[in-house]
């Protein structure tokens, strides 16, 4: 096997699952997540041979993260909003260990593409403000005001949920 070869087979086991959490966070869909996280990495080894081989997890992300943005857009792809989660096929944790992490995913579910993508690149990914804007091909002050938005969204959607969970 050639070395370039290697070396992408090596970038592909070690970041594979990194870059397919940073598509769920971004699209909100494991199984659409490995679909961006499958197309992005088919199209990394089309131009590996002549990537800088110092940043190809920078490049890898920006990918991944495009492509999820991309998914969305499609028609046959759009979701269908509603007011309701539609109940899940496996059992809850009752235990509570993941409820914060849950309730976290639904909140994130109600941004928009773009300021989700802003939050999970600048929060969840801990990148600056001139990477995400790199990576998401926009301006810095996008950036900032859509993870503003972003933020104050989830806290609304975070707030509701805990009202509601103590209402009840």
């Amino acid at each position: 096997m050639p070395d370039r070869d290697r070396e992408y087979v090596e970038f592909v086991g070690a970041s594979s699952a990194a870059l397919r959490r940073t598509a769920y966070l971004v699209c909100g869909d494991w199984h659409r997540a490995d679909d961006v996280v499958q197309d992005a990495l088919y199209k990394l080894y089309l131009v590996w041979a002549k990537l800088d081989t110092r940043t190809p997890f920078a490049y890898a992300r920006r990918i991944v993260v495009n492509a999820a943005l991309d998914t969305g857009r499609r028609p046959w792809r759009r979701e269908t909003p509603t007011d309701r989660l539609p109940e899940r096929a496996w059992a809850e944790d009752h235990t509570g260990v993941h409820a914060e992490q849950d309730e976290l995913r639904r909140a994130l579910a109600e941004l928009a593409p773009r300021q989700r993508a802003c939050v999970v690149l600048r929060y969840y990914e801990d990148l600056s403000i001139e990477q995400t804007a790199e990576i998401l091909n926009c301006s810095q002050g996008t950036v900032k005001s859509q993870a503003a938005r972003g933020l104050e969204t989830l806290r609304q959607a975070i707030d509701r949920t805990r009202a509601n969970g103590c209402a009840s």
